[in-house]
């Protein structure tokens, strides 16, 4: 006779004990024990939040090396609640101590089987009980989880109802608001933006614009992607959406500052191009149209298509092809948590019909479906890599690009931690190409969340180690960083509703002087739609009640000593940039907080 201690840990939160009876059987390469009911004691204490009890069981013999435990529930007098277990913790009659980790709920009538803590790539797991369990794991996934179509405050709110209409702040908003992604290095006009020396000239003063451009100080933001888009209809009045282009002039103060706005795509007598020596508000009203169309592209294009959608995609390839002992669910795992639940609640309260951004926003309608094609056709792997997004937009020595320094150094604080990992577990590159777990990810990935296309540059195989490293990289910054950086700031910049209106009521203007205050309130959305935008916007930009910063890893998936080490690493990092970005933000005027790690949550839950 042999005794296995079994010590099960009960979850914290709010009703995660039960009173129903839980019963345990240990599967090893050798045996099976018998199924033992934990606690059967009429007048039992049953496991209550966030206790600890120790229970053993006997077997005839040794199990040989545990494969996994699995766990099933009875309700106790008919009543049918719920238990979340934590974790189990069984030491084994040679005093070895296994994790099994859970960190999920049990109903009853319910079976769950746990697999211990140490990862395993598909070729190692070699036990037949334990690859048909791989494998039936991820014939439930696969069951249970479908790709759909894709394609379907208070300081900073004051700063920016003082500072909205001033020229710096419209420039900074470019490289540190909502949408820091779209602004390029400009080396040449394009045909359609027939801007003239004697147009900027006041504002490059005694330099050019052809100096300038060769000095590498001059930038544009094209919003081409909105061209041709009809307008939503808002309380039973059209809206307008225009595709404006934007010309901005880092100045010897290093400021970004707009000097020439085209509202148009086509160049003609009927679009003029503003000028900040134009009327006041003339010009005003140019910039308003211009933060309009960042709403578009924010909400449809870099915040709804570039992290919530990819970030499903990616949640959803994981928890169909990879099970639970692979290396890459656990270094995943975390990062998906709640993103299938907030896309659903975003499909039936933002986007669907009746929605928040259908029915309050000039983007919603027949617009919001051909912009998401759009968007969709013009993604690429590169645009969601940091380091080649900003190479390629020329952006590598722009001053006071916050979004740019915080976000590399997190790119490679992230880079370390996941290459510790990965190498940890790919001794080589014949490792990864010979795990068919892995090629299945990557390739459900690459078909059904990039339809198959090889010029988005997303790899269909992997066939290098630092290839894959680049890869899982890129998910995890993707739906930490980059998410809070489009996300975070909503209310702040528009809860005051001229700096980033939901719509805009009247047609751009086809001539100068024409515009007065009376001509900008007809424009700017209506009262209701103002609300109802905010309260999108508001909504997007709170924290959730059990919110998981960046590197708090509650749960315990691994029991080897490299990774947990490398978690550790991680959080010091972490810990470290973001003392460093406090340090710094106590001497700008406007702190960028978006990422700062405590800032950035650990997977699109909002």
């Amino acid at each position: 006779m042999v005794t296995y201690k079994v010590t099960v840990h009960t979850g914290t939160r709010a009703l995660a004990g039960t009173t129903s009876y839980i019963y345990i059987q240990l599967r090893g390469t050798e045996a099976e024990s018998e199924e033992k009911i934990l606690d059967q004691a009429y007048f039992s204490l049953g496991f209550s939040e966030g206790s600890v009890r120790t229970f053993k069981v006997d077997c005839k013999a040794s199990l040989g090396e545990l494969i996994y435990v699995k766990l099933s529930s009875k309700p106790f007098m008919g009543l049918d609640n719920q238990w979340f277990c934590n974790k189990i913790l069984v030491t084994t009659p040679e005093d070895d101590e296994i994790l099994f980790p859970c960190y999920r709920w049990l109903g009853c009538e319910e079976d769950l089987v746990l697999r211990h803590a140490k990862a395993s790539l598909v070729f190692q797991d070699t036990n037949p009980i334990a690859q048909r369990h791989r494998m039936r794991q991820l014939e439930d996934r696969q069951d249970a989880f479908r790709f759909v179509d894709s394609e379907r405050r208070v300081n900073e709110q004051n700063y920016v109802q003082e500072h909205w209409d001033e020229d710096e702040f419209f420039g900074y908003q470019f490289l540190n608001g909502l949408c820091p992604m779209m602004i390029q290095r400009c080396s040449k006009l394009p045909e359609n933006f027939p801007v003239t020396e004697e147009m900027v000239k006041d504002s490059l003063g005694r330099s050019s614009l052809e100096v300038e451009m060769k000095k590498g100080n001059i930038f544009l933001c094209d919003y081409k992607i909105l061209d041709g888009l009809v307008g939503n209809e808002v309380h039973g009045r059209k809206q307008y959406l225009t595709a404006p282009l934007v010309l901005l002039y880092c100045d010897s103060n290093d400021m970004m500052m707009p000097i020439a706005i085209q509202l148009g795509q086509k160049a003609g007598n009927d679009n003029p191009i503003f000028l900040p020596t134009d009327s006041k508000t003339d010009w005003q009203l140019a910039k308003i149209y211009v933060r309009a169309a960042e709403f578009c592209v924010l909400g449809v294009d870099f915040h709804l298509l570039r992290t919530h959608l990819v970030a499903e995609v990616f949640t959803v390839a994981t928890l169909r092809n990879l099970p639970s002992p692979h290396p890459l669910f656990k270094l995943l795992i975390h990062h998906t948590r709640y993103t299938l639940q907030i896309n659903i609640l975003a499909r039936n309260r933002l986007i669907s019909k009746d929605g928040g951004i259908s029915k309050y926003s000039g983007i919603g309608g027949a617009a919001l479906d051909e912009y998401l094609k759009r968007a969709t056709a013009a993604l690429t792997y590169s645009s969601l890599c940091l380091p080649d997004n900003i190479s390629e937009r020329g952006l590598e020595e722009v001053p006071h690009y916050y979004y740019r320094d915080d976000g590399m150094k997190l790119w490679n604080i992230v880079n370390k931690y996941v290459e510790g990992v990965l190498q940890h577990y790919y001794k080589s590159d014949d490792d990864v190409e010979k795990d068919t777990e892995l090629q299945s990810w990557i390739s459900e990935i690459f078909t059904n969340g990039f339809q198959g296309k090889e010029s988005t540059g997303i790899p269909e195989t992997f066939k290098r180690v630092k290839d894959l490293i680049k890869f899982v990289t890129m998910v995890i910054f993707t739906v930490t960083a980059q998410h809070a950086a489009v996300n975070n700031g909503q209310f702040e910049f528009g809860g005051w509703m001229p700096n980033l209106p939901t719509a805009l009521r009247k047609q751009p203007p086809e001539h100068k002087g024409r515009t007065n205050e009376i001509s900008i309130l007809e424009t700017l959305p209506d009262v209701g739609t103002t609300v109802n935008g905010m309260a999108v916007l508001e909504l997007l930009s709170t924290k959730s009640s059990d919110q998981y910063p960046l590197g708090v890893v509650p749960e315990e998936l691994y029991d080897e000593e490299v990774p947990c080490k490398l978690i550790e690493d991680f959080q010091k990092d972490l810990e470290k940039l973001s003392w460093n970005i406090e340090k710094r933000n106590k001497k700008l005027e406007l702190p960028y907080t978006y990422l700062n790690p405590k800032n950035v949550d650990h997977s699109v839950a909002i």
